[in-house]
């Protein structure tokens, strides 16, 4: 019986896998097309090139057979499109993705323009090739097999295509709250995480949180002449670079009194489950480019990257830096911080310690300004769940070796709005590789993994329709 079940799966599955093959160039040529439009998010010049790739998005939708609508927000707008509905109760899943990109600078630093989508040596080169454009558009044309060979999925599926992940995912929230009826859901699929390697497809159980912050000291009412006023007054640069580098110890660990006050030590399991990772510490050295490796200590690199909070100095800006020399003592000095959390972690009490912190470090001779930034916490679901479960099958059926199970150490804010609202976990079905450059120069995207994400999505949909 079991085996009769098996073949009847793979006679309905054949003439998905075979649209998939067929149509390889032509998804690569879609794909490209998508990655020519410049939807940064963070950048106001770009507002236009946003709209207008969420309205290409939709018409690109709606030729596959999808019912695709563009909803207006506060900021940039939301893209929804949905399988169409067969008679009688059927599970309901959504698919997750955004269409925004990070800024593409520094532009010297591209091989080939960011936006001029390049393919050399099986991958294509552009911003945002697999954050996220290039990983949510092998789930569409997963979908588009189904729909062209008018072969059942045997569940309902709804895309909810956002345009502000890169810069908090606000609109979206807002959204969620708004359609929690129709977007009720038995549970969530999200391709914006990672996987080791080819030979190494993973299952993400666990994403960080992240905090954020922007800091500026105040000093001298304008820029000042440093040979007249220098060693008179206090130098804000100096000042800032002095309280930062006060915020962690030689070993590693962030000195911010309570910051590790709630931190969940990993379990042996965990911590097995990272040895199976391929990547050994020489390798990752080389993959980064640094002389040595430095973290917390008594952790590997693995748990130090994905499961252990962090405190990182994003940006820093002081005086004069244009070219050649100028000699001032400058009137400010600013600096923008991130946390990256883990579970158990409130981003507004991590926020709140580190503000005491600062002020703390912060001298009488200068004036200290806080902003507080975008949070989220961390996400964690066991992976041994029937969808998980469903997932880890589809992952060795498409790639042909046997999967991992990982935390990521990026964090995806909206993914814990998600269970709030909806009350539905995720699977995180990561298709980027660790040298694909994510949010630096010369991203790419390996269309092997491209095409294979799409046979693991297709494989996918029947497979959650049965539990």
């Amino acid at each position: 019986m079991i085996a009769s079940l098996v073949l009847l799966h793979c006679c309905q599955m054949q003439p998905v896998l075979d649209y998939l093959a067929t149509h390889r160039s032509r998804f690569e040529r879609e794909l490209c097309q998508y990655l020519r439009m410049p939807s940064v998010s963070a950048q106001s010049n770009h507002n236009k090139d946003v709209r207008a790739t969420a309205d290409w998005l939709v018409k690109h939708c709606r030729s596959i057979g999808l019912k695709a609508k563009k909803h207006a927000t506060d900021f940039h707008p939301i893209v929804t499109a949905s399988t169409p509905r067969r008679p009688g109760k059927r599970a309901h899943f959504l698919v997750y993705g955004h269409y925004d990109v990070q800024p593409p600078e520094p532009l010297e630093e591209w091989n080939t323009p960011p936006f001029e989508p390049t393919i050399r040596n099986g991958a294509v080169y552009a911003r945002g090739a697999t954050d996220n454009k290039g990983q949510h558009f092998a789930h569409l044309k997963a979908v588009e097999a189904f729909l062209k060979t008018d072969t059942d999925l045997g569940c309902d599926l709804t895309f909810v295509i956002e345009g502000e992940e890169e810069v908090g995912s606000e609109s979206l929230v807002t959204f969620l709250r708004k359609k929690k009826r129709e977007l009720k859901c038995d549970g969530i699929v999200v391709s914006d995480t990672g996987m080791p390697s080819k030979k190494h497809p993973a299952l993400t159980y666990a994403l960080r949180g992240v905090t954020a912050m922007e800091i500026t000291v105040r000093g001298p009412k304008a820029d000042l002449h440093s040979g007249i006023y220098g060693g008179s007054v206090d130098n804000p640069a100096l000042v800032l670079s002095q309280m930062l580098g006060a915020l962690r110890d030689k070993k590693g660990r962030i000195a911010v009194p309570g910051f590790y006050g709630k931190v969940q030590k990993l379990t042996a399991y965990e911590r097995k489950q990272m040895k199976r990772l391929p990547i050994n510490e020489t390798q990752y050295r080389r993959l980064v480019g640094v002389p040595k490796l430095f973290g917390e200590a008594g952790y590997t690199h693995h748990e130090q990257r994905s499961a252990r909070p962090t405190l990182e100095i994003n940006g820093l800006t002081s005086g004069y830096q244009g070219e050649g020399s100028k000699t001032i003592v400058p009137s400010w000095a600013s600096a923008k911080i991130t946390c990256r959390l883990v579970p158990n972690q409130d981003p507004h009490q991590v926020n709140r310690l580190l503000g005491k912190q600062l002020k703390k470090l912060c001298p009488s001779t200068v004036k200290l300004e806080i902003v507080d930034g975008h949070g989220a916490e961390a996400y964690h679901v066991p992976p041994t769940g029937p969808m998980a479960q469903a997932a880890l099958e589809a992952l060795r059926e498409s790639f042909g070796h046997e999967p991992v199970l990982l935390r990521e150490g990026g964090s995806i804010p909206i993914i814990n709005e998600f269970k709030k609202v909806l009350g539905a976990d995720s699977l995180l079905l990561g298709l980027a590789l660790p040298d694909d450059n994510l949010h630096s120069p010369n991203e790419k995207f390996d269309l092997e993994c491209f095409h294979n994400g799409a046979e693991m999505s297709a494989r996918l949909w029947p497979k959650l329709a049965e539990l």
